[in-house]
This record gives C-alpha cells, structure tokens and sequence, in this order.
C-alpha cells in the first residue's frame, strides 16, 4: 500500500492552453467503480496507454484518473515539439542506440499524426522541422558540427545553416549559426492533449481533478480519490516524477523545473518586420540556450530556465521575476519588435534519470509503467504509454525490445548528496554554456 503525500498543483498560468476556448471538464470520480483496467495520469503517456488499451482490448473497460485537468500538467506544457532525433552529446556518447531511439521517437510521432488526422484535431500541427541553434561560434564547432558528423554517419538529411541563412528563415541574427532537421514536428501542445483526451474510444472514462491519494497492490489493484475508488485488475502507471509516491522507481527520478513565457500575438506589421517563415522552432546547444517557437498564430514562445525542483511548486513572484528574463532573452533576438511583450508565463514538471533510462515495464505482477521520458515527452511518451499496453496485453511489438534496451532510472545518492550534485551539475552548466544565453 502506498499513501500518496506529494500531488500535483499545477496553477493556470499555462498560455498554451489560456489561448484556447474555454473546455468544459469531465466530471471527478465521485463513486466506487470497477474496471478492467486503470491508468493514472492523462498525459502523452497515459493517454496513449488508454487508447490503445482499447484498440487492444475492446471488450474491456479502462478508466483514465486525472489530478487535475486535461492538459493542466507537464503535457500541455512543453515548447510544443515532437521530436524524432535526441540532439548533440546524446549522439556522440553512444551512436550505437541510435536508430533505437529514432525508431521510438518515430513510432511514436506516426500514432499521434494518426489521431490528428483521423480526429480531425486542431492543435497547429505542423510537420516543419527543427533549427538546432548555437549562439557562439564555439557552440558551433564543439555542437553542432559533429551532431552533422553523426547525421552523416546514419544518413539522416539536414542542413547547415550560417548567421544569414538562419536569419533569412526565422527573422533572428542572434545565432552563430544552426542545423535544421526536418523530422520534428511543432503544434500547441495543450490543443493536442486536449484533442486526444476528448477523442477516446467508447470503453475509455477519464475522470478528471481525481488526484489518488491512496494506491493498494494486490490480485486487485484499489486507487482511492478524495470522493471515490477505483478497483481494477491491472493498472498503468503515466504518473511522472509523481511515481516515486507510489511505490516505485524510489530514489531514482531527478526532478526538473522548465519554464517558458508565451508573447502577444504579432500585429500585421510586426510579422513583416519579423520575417522568415510561417511558422518554426529552435532548440538551443546547451542548457542555459534559449527554445524559441513561432507560432502560426503569430506568436513568439521563450523557453529558459531549467532548475531542480523538488516539491514541484513554483510561486507568482517566481514567475514574475522570470517573465523579465525571458523578456531580456526575447529583445536580444527580436530588436525589430520592441512593442512585443510576454503575455504568459508558466513552469511545468517533469523527470529525468541521471543515466538517460527510462522508466518502462512490468514493475508488479499487475502494475505497469510508462515514465521518465528525459524532456522528449511528446514523442517518447506516446510511445512508451502504447508499448506499455501492448506489454501489458501480451501482444508482441518489436519496438517492446528498443525501449527495454535503453535502461531504467539508476539509483541516486540520498539527500543531501544528491540535491548539491545536481544543483552542482546545472552550476557548471550554466557557466560553461553562458555564451549561449
């Protein structure tokens, strides 16, 4: 039995989803129900666990608990990437892995291209691509030339791009230079979950601000909310840096902070003055970089900040004082726009395993998982959801083998050790990065 003391509280500063209509919630679990099977947690994971559930099992009836609402936590917060290709130093460590995780991150981008299509959900979708950007001619040479060495080596297509070349396509000179990859995929991440959550197949029930505060293991698996009960007879665990509290992967999931700020939509002359493309993204070389995305609703996303977070809270005043960095962050590439404010400014939680592993499998006789996606929750956690339910239903699927070989969550030092070597790593960082700021 596991008693759940850390839940999530995520507030409504998300812009992502503050841009959209208003959506009206399922109702919360308010009575003691019964199902075949249960997933707790309505995010890339969890949703995708849900739908193929019932893709797999028709006849049976699963239930979707959700703390808070759809799209309210870390999945419909993101910089709005599905991305098919890890970047940089993830390369260079190990190429061998390689094709593995492209082989995920693609499986996973197809299943989502398919609800998208097939629902028919408006989310943005657009199969653009992705700039990788190096601020400092260094970053440059140490980055983003032998993330080109490694495309060469496995055959991947891109390009390389110089200062003016960038500058053409984005409207920004800031950048020493860029590789663009045309995999990646951009969308409004809060449309998209929204869009899969309200899209489930007939034998799917997602209750929402249905947070669990109690989870008891056994033949039968009793989830218990403040105001009903679950009982199941197999569960999926889409629970995040949350999964710790219920009895698993303890002491091996490193909690992350991102934070990103969202500006007002550019007026008419504005985007002539901006330039560039309908619509794209860039992902930074290092961690103090900067992910920017322009909307096509003209809009303008920063993404700095990447802290520890235990306790995954975040106060007003914390993102007060961020909106002003972002805010710096945004004049420096966009001096042609010096009317265009940040409208919103959010932070949302995730995880990552010291050695990249993620948390996927059996973890209990009846208890599955699909967790810790280390920042590639889109792509990575749609697949891993639907892996999990393809395990947990027995049926065979080859990209079962590519996820198991990429490890689990390893075992960190207790506290205090392991906040000071964390805080410790993103210091060194920051520092050795900040040209890239």
């Amino acid at each position: 039995m596991a008693d759940i003391n850390l839940l999530p509280q995520d507030d409504s500063t998300n812009g992502w989803n503050n841009i959209l209509p208003a959506r009206i919630p399922n109702p919360p679990l308010t009575d003691t129900v019964s199902t075949d099977w249960v997933v707790i947690g309505a995010g890339f994971a969890g949703l995708a666990a849900a739908r193929r559930l019932a893709e797999n099992r028709p006849q049976d009836q699963v239930i979707v608990l959700e703390a808070q609402t759809i799209a309210g936590a870390a999945s419909g917060r993101n910089a709005g990437f599905a991305i098919d290709l890890p970047h940089g130093r993830q390369l260079l460590d190990d190429l061998a892995v390689m094709p593995r995780h492209t082989r995920l991150a693609r499986g996973g981008m197809d299943y989502l291209q398919q609800q998208v299509t097939t629902h028919r959900i408006e989310c943005q979708w657009s199969a653009r691509g992705q700039y990788h950007g190096a601020v400092s001619a260094h970053g440059f040479s140490t980055e983003i030339e032998p993330f080109a060495k490694v495309l060469d080596q496995i055959g991947e297509p891109y390009r390389l791009l110089d200062r003016q070349q960038l500058a053409d396509e984005t409207g920004t000179s800031y950048y020493h230079g860029a590789l663009y990859a045309p995999g990646a995929v951009l969308m409004n991440p809060a449309a998209l979950v929204r869009g899969l959550g309200d899209t489930m197949p007939e034998n799917v029930t997602i209750y929402e601000t249905s947070p669990v505060i109690k989870a008891e293991y056994g033949e039968k698996i009793i989830l218990t909310t403040a105001t009903g009960v679950v009982q199941a007879r197999q569960l999926i665990l889409g629970t995040g840096i949350y999964t710790e509290d219920f009895g698993f992967y303890k002491r091996s999931l490193i909690p992350i902070a991102l934070s990103a700020s969202l500006s007002r939509s550019l007026t008419i002359p504005e985007q002539h003055a901006l330039g560039g493309q309908e619509d794209w993204g860039l992902t930074p070389v290092g961690m103090p970089g900067v992910t920017m995305r322009y909307t096509q609703d003209h809009r303008i996303l920063i993404r700095q900040q990447v802290e520890y977070s235990p306790g995954c809270r975040r106060s007003d005043a914390y993102r007060k004082r961020l909106r002003v960095v972002h805010q710096d962050r945004f004049n420096a590439r966009f001096p042609m726009l010096p009317q265009v404010t940040m409208e919103h400014t959010w932070t949302g939680f995730v995880c990552v395993a010291q050695n990249q592993g993620h948390g996927f499998g059996k973890v209990s006789d009846n208890v599955h998982s699909a967790i810790c996606q280390n920042g590639i929750g889109v792509s990575k956690g749609t697949i891993s959801g639907l892996l999990a339910a393809d395990l947990a239903c027995g049926r065979d699927n080859p990209l079962i083998a590519d996820l198991e070989s990429l490890g689990t969550p390893n075992r960190l030092p207790p506290q205090p050790f392991l906040g000071l070597g964390v805080r410790s790593n993103f210091f060194w960082r920051n520092w050795s990065g900040r040209a890239e700021k």
